[in-house]
């Protein structure tokens, strides 16, 4: 197994800034998976490996861009109409083999392959078909079309040696498709994460089980299991891990033996019950435990053996915003990606707000359309950690930096689309 180097992360202890942690995160985590090589079939949203070089051109021959008729330029007369007795045709898959001479065309269809007459010549315009006329077998062609006109040459999209995926993206259908077109059939990617998750807590209990007074069920485990699935990532969910050190200390030998990344939520905190922290650091290190943002301060970054390790905060929507906003990076990272930073758009804002100065925060919004026909950001009706409905109904996260204290209507606002993080 992989395993991550001591001085991965060299956050220190103290409060920090959520910039400072991302840049952290962003320049010092280096991938610690393997690579393998995967079909086509199988390689989305996988992160490349290598760089991936084209052996071929695309298209590899000059080809017809449209149904018509194909001559060469020298043919035409440039002032008055031109009849060309009419050869063959080629079509797709079908090309014309017998010899293309001057003074004659050949009818061709979408993606018909133009192949050199004896002389080594390639016709190098072609008609659309609705131009020209058919007389017997003459076609008569109008003046005034260009040289090479829908006309695909051979390499116009891609050529032998150009670079055609870089390593560190999560591949897209899109790239899927342009490996294709090259002719390859599997491509270098990073192994998956294994990622081992449990909730700590005495209250907390799995859906289907009937609730003591006090206790409620454990919503985190599902969330944070569907998050890392969504990431290409490999969970193995531990379950339910009480609130004692010992039992802590098991799970957490338990889980570096087999896995990448261990995740926890809840027990971050400070309360006498809290012993997550205490028996990481026992065991390795805590690189960083409290940031300056909200909701979800204590939220800890660290290490178990060569292990990373990640603790989110207990309550739901901290560990949604938490995990998006600084885990997400992190196992990205720590998986080959190169792009983690997600993008922010200007919104305006449709309600006022005041913070304190020197926190991060992020609000649950939704888009909507005012009356004045404009894009605004809508907030729930209801704020607090442990809101979980918030989450449901909004689209995304509103982001306000630190020096920020006060937002009026109509001030525009950084908003994060979830569909752009919940992958």
């Amino acid at each position: 197994m992989a395993q991550l180097n001591d001085d991965c992360f060299a956050f220190g202890n103290a409060l920090k800034p959520a910039t400072e942690a991302l840049s952290h995160i962003e320049t010092t985590v280096k991938p610690i998976t393997e690579i393998e090589y995967v079909p086509l079939s199988m390689a989305t949203a996988r992160v490349l490996a290598k760089p991936v070089i084209s052996e071929i051109n695309v298209p590899p021959h000059d080809n017809a861009a449209v149904d018509g008729y194909a001559v060469y330029f020298e043919d035409l007369n440039p002032s008055k109409e031109t009849r060309l007795k009419l050869s063959g045709e080629s079509s797709a898959g079908h090309p014309y083999y017998d010899t293309m001479n001057h003074g004659t065309t050949i009818q061709v269809f979408t993606g018909a392959a133009l192949i050199q007459n004896e002389q080594g010549e390639v016709a190098d315009t072609i008609f659309m078909q609705e131009d020209c006329r058919l007389e017997g077998d003459e076609v008569i062609f109008p003046p005034g079309i260009n040289r090479g006109a829908n006309k695909r040459k051979t390499g116009e999209d891609i050529k032998v040696g150009d670079k055609i995926l870089s390593p560190g993206v999560r591949l897209r259908p899109q790239d899927i498709g342009i490996a294709a077109a090259a002719g390859l059939t599997k491509l270098p990617v990073f192994k998956k994460l294994r990622v081992a998750i449990f909730s700590t807590g005495d209250e907390i209990y799995d859906p289907g089980k009937t609730l003591p007074k006090g206790a409620i069920y454990d919503s985190n485990r599902y969330t944070i299991y569907h998050l890392l699935e969504n990431l290409g990532c490999i969970p193995t969910d531990l379950g339910i891990i009480k609130d004692n050190e010992e039992v802590l200390r098991d799970a957490f030998h338990s889980a570096i033996q087999t896995n990448d990344v261990i995740l926890t939520s809840g027990g971050m905190s400070t309360g006498r019950e809290d012993h997550v922290k205490s028996v990481v650091e026992a065991l390795g290190k805590i690189h960083f435990w409290r940031l300056a943002i909200r909701p979800g301060r204590p939220i800890a970054i660290g290490q178990i053996s060569q292990v990373p390790f990640v603790g989110l905060p207990g309550n739901p929507v901290a560990v949604l915003v938490t995990f998006l906003l600084f885990a997400r990076p992190l196992l990205l990272r720590l998986g080959g990606c190169n792009e983690t930073k997600p993008n922010k758009y200007p919104v305006k804002v449709s309600f006022d707000y005041k913070k304190k100065k020197g926190r991060r925060e992020w609000m649950r919004v939704k888009l909507a359309i005012n009356n004045s026909n404009e894009l605004n950001l809508v907030k729930y009706r209801r704020d607090g950690a442990g809101i979980l409905s918030s989450t449901v109904f909004a689209d995304g996260l509103m982001e306000i930096e630190e020096d920020i204290t006060d937002l009026k209507v109509g001030d525009l606002a950084s908003f994060i689309p979830f569909n752009e993080i919940l992958r």
